[in-house]
């Protein structure tokens, strides 16, 4: 390709798509950015400095001041952590105070995104763009089987119900609101593995691209 790829990777939660865009840039020799760390570490911040999430001004103040030690937090999986940055995603002042940030990393020399909005905010021209999904119960069943594996005592009805309620806050806000941008490739992972989604998704790439390897 005469300039470097910029791969967009949406979904909710517990779609697959972190683990997906890992893969696909480790496999195309791109840099890789989970965006969605980026608005865990601001929610972390806010709460350790004893702040509410939903505070405009906290928020934002957080974003700005976000540094790179802020992404090896190790809270950034907890429970509240989760709350958190579904909240301070809500609020535009943290969205464009991170939007640069992720232009600035993936325009350098081409990069896999993925988040809640790549592809119809951040980078709405991107080279290619997959929108990855699941079931509710199955997405469910995948963070349930994730918080056991840390040692969390959480029921599966509880993990549902908490996965419902920020796919509510996401996509209902009114800044960068969860959806398939138009022109994504739609890639449901329900009935796959990550094996499975990984050759499903080089399969669309390499449909839409060109000079992609293999």
């Amino acid at each position: 390709m005469v300039t470097p790829p910029v791969i967009a990777i949406d979904g909710p939660a517990a779609a697959g798509k972190g683990t997906l865009a890992r893969r696909i840039a480790a496999e195309l020799g791109l840099p890789y950015l989970d965006t969605g760390l980026l608005y865990r570490a601001v929610g972390r911040r806010v709460l350790d400095a004893g702040r509410d999430p939903a505070d405009a001004a906290a928020a934002e103040a957080a974003a700005r001041t976000l540094e790179p030690e802020d992404l090896s937090h190790p809270g950034l999986r907890a429970r509240e952590t989760d709350a958190a940055a579904s909240q301070v995603a809500a609020i535009p002042e943290v969205r464009a105070a991170l939007l640069e940030f992720q232009r600035g990393f993936a325009l350098r020399a081409g990069a896999v995104l993925d988040g809640r909005d790549i592809g119809t905010v951040v980078f709405p021209d991107a080279t290619a763009k997959i929108f990855v999904t699941a079931s509710p119960a199955e997405r469910a069943r995948r963070r349930w089987e994730e918080r056991r594996a840390r040692g969390e005592a959480v029921t599966l009805e509880a993990v549902a119900a908490e996965m419902a309620a920020r796919d509510a806050r996401d996509a209902a806000r009114d800044a960068a609101p969860m959806v398939a941008a138009p022109d994504a490739m739609l890639l449901d992972t329900t009935a796959l593995d990550a094996e499975a989604a990984h050759a499903v998704a080089l399969e669309m790439l390499r449909a839409r691209l060109a000079g992609l390897p293999g």
